[in-house]
């Protein structure tokens, strides 16, 4: 070995000449070595252009996480709830209230947000207005692109918030009153997410959900090729995916999970306001991770989003004869006597309550485990791809030679018979194949015939309502759709617009995966489905399961090719992802925001009355001096409509409150947002209303003094002017013991 300075006195020695001839080869050593050096360096980097984004980052690399949750319950009285698109079915209290839970994640370069809402699903306007009030509030930060709203799907929440006609037409209009708690909570819920902002980590984990789902639609399935049915275990996903999101100290901040299962455990006869199984899964885990706190309190939030739900039904008994205990007809979902009316899913428990609660229960039993026990950390950046679609028109290639093309929306007339979990209350079943002479005599008088396009289009389904060409007031569906994927790290989401059946959403996440894991940089990508995401457009089932024409078949509006119109756009944007490329994807055709002609056909709330001698807020049934644990107390007051409450966000109809024998105070234990109460409200004659107030006494419950309040307001006319007026009641002191006999 030379130093560098023994190298130079050496070469001096041998004169100028042979001086300048060393410098010249050390110099032309170091312009190869450079160039050598320039050129790996190129390769490296173009090579990892090639491949796309690397979804890995350094191990001591965190993320900036928030989580936030909020009340979006609407009116609790006579606004039709979203789902069953039964008439009767009119909002007339609350058993559990309804949440907005947010969460966002960011970088250091690109930030997303997730939203799961206990609502029947996103539709396109209230997107629309919650982007709007986004923009208001944090300019460009959130906006169509790194945002996805997904509803869990109860279907006890108050409708009103579409801005297509069908909907409205179902929902009784465009209701503001309605609309505005979504949007607010939604937005509001957004708000805390980003002011809780802190380094954090995420980890994931998955598992099954055992007895709590069953396909409704089997005979549907059964059309799938066999063997597509042989690679998967059962014709249900019982997978649930969780994300644990935790502190820099791995203290729990939030989960967020996926599961695949209908929530309409709570039926048709129910007319309460509910967030339904998954509802009270979110329920249970804040309660825990938040312990001493009121629901919608405390720092933990707990978020439980629909995934392919489209024939999935949490009523594990199966649908029965009502009138006979026999099961129904295995393909038309019907009954010898009362047709599809009678064909009833039921289960697993008593009652509808009872059914939500073990559903619920089992969904945040393992849940939980699974939040435990999550150990794999989430590394990587973040990515989201959008484009909006003209769904009523895209070309799907077959091979070389053949396309196939979407359709504009119809419903079938199968849509009309409902499933197992509602039937509808016509002469229609399902997997009707063939139209009814009546009922499409019917349709062509009112709504005139669908177009020889249209029906060939949709073949084999016998149209009942062409909603496509059908434009007043408003067009009946939506012909622009959003689709959307999100990324964070290894996992990605898939906001699907609509309600995916088990086989149609194995397809789509398979055809994402494989997309993301082409350029090799996704190997180890977990691909959920979020559904109900971002607007609404009904059922998507597999080409096969169309054939069949059951309920999701005749409501996949785009006709029999839906399902690869889709799968072909969300390849799209996986590959954009894949490839780096997002920006080089172009929006697509804007949707409608309409101003006009938007209607609502819910009358004014009437002016409140009560009984003679008596004031709003008087009991007109008293609690029993003594209760046991297990027992139900109820307490029934003179009302005023719960309307008139105007936004009830973040306030109750009801307290349970305790005294506290040491500072002689009486502290609230429960309110109307917690799964031991219900209120009922109940409309009467000539404007008058009571409230009943029952609470169902935990177990575990404490023996004590107690007392129920209720707190509501009234309308009144002074002067030719409505004034709304507060009240309050309370009932009389009642005691808790362990036995009527030894207090």
């Amino acid at each position: 070995m030379f130093s560098a300075k023994a190298v130079k006195m050496g070469a001096c020695k041998g004169g100028c000449a042979c001086c300048s001839c060393v410098t010249l080869s050390l110099s032309t050593l170091f312009l190869l070595v450079s160039t050598a050096s320039l050129v790996l360096i190129y390769v490296l980097i173009a090579g990892e252009t090639n491949k796309g984004p690397d979804p890995t980052l350094p191990q001591n690399y965190t993320y900036m996480v928030g989580v936030g949750r909020a009340d979006c319950t609407g009116p609790p009285a006579e606004i039709p709830l979203m789902g069953y698109a039964h008439p009767q079915q009119k909002a007339a209290g609350i058993h559990t209230r309804l949440y907005s839970r947010a969460f966002i994640v960011d970088d250091g370069r690109k930030r997303l947000v997730f939203v799961t809402a206990d609502v029947g699903m996103i539709s396109q306007r209230l997107r629309l207005e919650v982007l709007q009030a986004l923009q208001v509030k944090f300019g460009d930060l959130y906006r169509q692109e790194n945002v996805v709203l997904s509803g869990t799907h109860t279907h006890c929440g108050p409708g009103g918030f579409f801005q297509y006609t069908l909907f409205m037409i179902s929902s009784s209009g465009y209701i503001k009153a309605s609309v505005q708690p979504l949007v607010d909570g939604i937005v509001k819920s957004i708000e805390i997410a980003h002011r809780s902002m802190r380094p954090g980590r995420i980890y994931r984990n998955r598992g099954e959900v055992d007895e709590s789902s069953l396909n409704r639609s089997p005979h549907s399935y059964l059309n799938n090729p066999e063997k597509e049915r042989e690679r998967y275990d059962g014709d249900k996903d019982k997978q649930v995916t969780v994300l644990k999101f935790t502190d820099m100290d791995g203290d729990g901040i939030g989960m967020l999970s996926w599961f695949a299962v209908h929530a309409v455990s709570m039926n048709y006869t129910n007319l309460m306001v509910s967030s339904d199984n998954m509802g009270y899964a979110s329920y249970l885990m804040e309660q825990d991770k938040n312990p001493g706190e009121l629901p919608g309190q405390g720092g933990f939030v707990a978020g439980f989003s629909s995934s392919n739900l489209g024939d999935v039904s949490p009523n594990t008994r199966g649908p029965h004869c009502m009138n006979t205990g026999l099961p129904c007809d295995y393909v038309n979902s019907s009954c010898p006597e009362g047709g599809t009316k009678l064909c009833a899913s039921i289960g697993p428990g008593e009652d509808m309550f009872e059914s939500t609660r073990i559903i619920g229960h089992n969904i945040y039993m393992k849940t939980k485990e699974l939040y435990a026990n999550a150990d794999e950390e989430v590394r990587g950046s973040l990515h989201f791809a959008h484009q909006w679609v003209n769904m009523t028109e895209v070309e799907v290639p077959f091979n070389s030679t053949h396309t196939a093309r979407t359709c504009k929306p119809a419903l079938g007339h199968s849509f009309a018979a409902g499933t197992t979990d509602g039937g509808g209350d016509l002469n229609f079943t399902q997997g009707a194949v063939e139209g009814d002479p009546f009922w499409d005599g019917v349709r062509d008088a009112l709504l005139g015939e669908p177009s020889n396009e249209t029906q060939e289009c949709h073949h084999p389904k016998p149209i009942l309502f062409s909603t496509g060409e059908m434009t007043w007031p408003l067009p009946w569906h939506p012909e622009i759709v959003d689709v959307q994927i999100i990324t964070i790290g290894s996992v990605a989401v898939i906001a699907v617009p609509g309600e995916v059946t088990t086989m149609a959403g194995r397809r789509l996440r398979e055809a994402v995966q494989k997309e993301l894991q082409s350029e090799g940089s996704y190997r180890d990508v977990e691909v959920v489905i979020s559904g109900l995401s971002n607007i609404y457009t009904h059922y998507i089932t597999t080409y096969e399961e169309y054939q069949v024409q059951r309920y999701e078949g005749a409501s996949t509006i785009y006709g029999p090719h839906t399902l690869s119109a889709y799968v072909q756009k969300y390849r799209g944007l996986a590959r954009a992802i894949a490839q780096d490329r997002v920006t080089g994807l172009p929006p697509g055709p804007q949707p409608p925001f309409f101003e006009k002609n938007l209607f609502n056909l819910l009358p004014q709330a009437s002016v409140d009355r009560k009984p003679v001698n008596s004031s709003f807020g008087d009991v007109l049934d008293q609690v029993l001096p003594v209760y046991r644990q297990g027992d139900v107390v109820s307490v029934t007051f003179v009302a005023g409509n719960p309307r008139h409450s105007g936004d009830i966000r973040d306030r109750t109809f009801v307290t349970v409150e305790m005294m506290d024998s040491r500072t002689g105070s009486w502290e609230v234990i429960h309110n109307d947002a917690s799964w031991e109460t219900r209120f009922h409200w109940l409309k009467g004659s000539n404007g008058r209303s009571n409230a009943t107030v029952e609470w169902f006494i935990p177990a575990a419950a404490p023996r004590g003094s107690y007392r129920i309040r209720h707190f509501g307001h009234y309308k009144q006319i002074k002067g030719l002017r409505p004034v709304i007026t507060p009240y309050e009641g309370v009932s009389d002191v009642f005691n808790i013991t362990a036995s009527f006999y030894y207090q």
